[in-house]
């Protein structure tokens, strides 16, 4: 799903057994798991695309008991992450991680409908046309009246809003030109054109952004 990136960027320390801790996703999580208790259905099915270590889906869990989460990881360490957090915390509504590469075609074919995909901090990593992709096929992934959920950093209307994010886009497309921060205005474009009925976006903190995109 992404290629070669810098070391500032999708860090995971082991944290013991086979769990593995992002720190962003663990100063993240809170301020994301108020975000869906805002926003998102609150029972049907759930898929998290690129869960990472699997920090956020046990807290969207917990937050979200109605909800049944399906995480995702094509990296099968990450996979073993995301299932001993889950195992730990004991929690009913989370079945074991499966592979996805969310940006291949065809991938909703083998997905049942979902009332709620969600991903976050994954946009900036991969290039464009693969965002395009992924949308595409999440669109068809979402079942009529769910949503889709993206979490990241953005340019906001072809601009870089503080200097953190100027350096670490730099860093990105030095280390391959073909990733990046992708623009705000585009991902409202694409998400329209995949058959999203109305897209929201909420601020977040460190200077993200969260979409809510609805299916009719």
């Amino acid at each position: 799903m992404t290629g070669k990136l810098p070391a500032t960027a999708s860090i995971a320390l082991p944290a013991g057994d086979a769990k593995l801790c992002a720190p962003a996703a663990e100063r993240n999580r809170d301020a994301l798991c108020e975000m869906l208790r805002t926003h998102a259905p609150r029972t049907g099915r759930a898929l998290e695309i690129a869960s990472g270590t699997g920090q956020h889906v046990v807290g969207f869990a917990v937050a979200l008991p109605g909800l049944h989460w399906q995480p995702t990881e094509p990296d099968a360490a990450r996979r073993g992450s995301i299932d001993a957090y889950v195992t730990e915390a004991g929690l009913p509504n989370v079945a074991p991680a499966i592979a996805l590469d969310a940006t291949a075609m065809g991938w909703h074919q083998t997905t049942p409908p979902q009332n709620l995909i969600f991903l976050a901090n994954l946009l900036h990593l991969i290039p464009t046309a693969a965002v395009q992709q992924l949308i595409t096929e999440a669109a068809l992934a979402t079942a009529p009246g769910g949503m889709l959920v993206l979490y990241g950093p953005f340019r906001r209307d072809g601009e870089l809003t503080s200097a953190g994010d100027v350096k670490f886009d730099s860093e990105l497309r030095a280390t391959d030109p073909a990733i990046g921060y992708k623009d705000s205005a585009d991902i409202c474009r694409w998400l329209e054109n995949a058959g999203f009925a109305s897209v929201d976006l909420i601020p977040m903190p460190a200077n993200n952004l969260v979409f809510v995109a609805r299916k009719p």
